[in-house]
């Protein structure tokens, strides 16, 4: 009973940390940009390659998740086991499948601060022990009548979303690919925004918060938001400032028609 009260308050405190660092987290990216990528300067200490670095720093999505998921009261549900198969679904993409593709096509693309995966790698295991506590211990959907209805249209979501995001992701790591400097990216949904990998990305983890429909879930993608429209917005006004005249000037920022 002890030990079930002392993991109930830990999943409340980082829980409730998941909401608290949303806020600075924006308004910091807002003056101030992580200096990976396009935004890469010198003064952030040592590096490491890119593809390493989000091997690293994702790796706790998978790994720490399927340590801690076999000890929730739920975890063999079918509900909750197929909740946190599209969780792993995205991760194994980031943290494996991305990296070696980035390897492959864009071996010479810029290093990514230390530093900078460490703030990453932090969040990760804090939002994995969030998520994956939820979904096979504390959110016990098996009373739920409405759980496979949200979980088929909040799938919907996810996986359009997911699809587009990977897609989006191999026409940058092509541009990479192809030397040169960047480039502007052009087709499909580059057409609309400028950062149509980071919209996507939120539309999946707006379909887990509909298929977990929890303050977890919910927690997950407000941070998300917080943390991409931002980085969406420099991106934005770092292709203004670098092509000028010949950079499209109908395309939005992030959120198609609106921002």
């Amino acid at each position: 009973m002890g030990i079930w009260l002392q993991d109930q308050s830990l999943y409340h405190h980082c829980l409730l940390s998941l909401y608290l660092i949303g806020p600075p987290t924006a308004a910091i990216l807002f003056f101030l940009q992580a200096p990976y990528g396009k935004h890469r300067r010198s003064g952030w200490g040592p590096s490491i390659s890119s593809p390493l670095a989000w091997f690293l720093m994702e790796s706790p999505t998978v790994f720490f998740s399927l340590l801690i998921y076999p000890f929730g009261q739920v975890s063999l549900s079918l509900r909750s086991l197929s909740l946190f198969s599209i969780f792993l679904l995205h991760y194994i993409h980031r943290t494996c499948i991305y990296p070696i593709r980035l390897m492959k096509t864009a071996p010479n693309c810029t290093r990514f601060p230390v530093i900078v995966a460490l703030f990453a790698f932090a969040f990760n295991l804090l939002n994995s022990y969030v998520q994956a506590r939820w979904v096979s211990h504390y959110g016990d959907y098996d009373q739920d009548q409405w759980f496979w209805w949200r979980f088929a249209c909040g799938l919907v979501f996810f996986l359009v979303g997911m699809m587009m995001n990977a897609r989006s992701d191999l026409v940058l790591v092509g541009l990479k690919a192809q030397g040169g400097g960047y480039k502007i990216p052009r087709g499909g949904w580059f057409e609309v925004v400028s950062c149509p990998n980071y919209f996507w990305e939120m539309v999946e983890w707006f379909g887990w918060t509909i298929m977990t429909w929890s303050l977890a879930g919910l927690g997950f993608f407000l941070y998300t938001c917080a943390n991409l429209v931002p980085r969406a917005r420099a991106n934005h006004q770092w292709y203004l400032q670098k092509f000028g005249e010949d950079y499209p000037k109908g395309r939005k920022v992030v959120i198609p028609f609106l921002y």
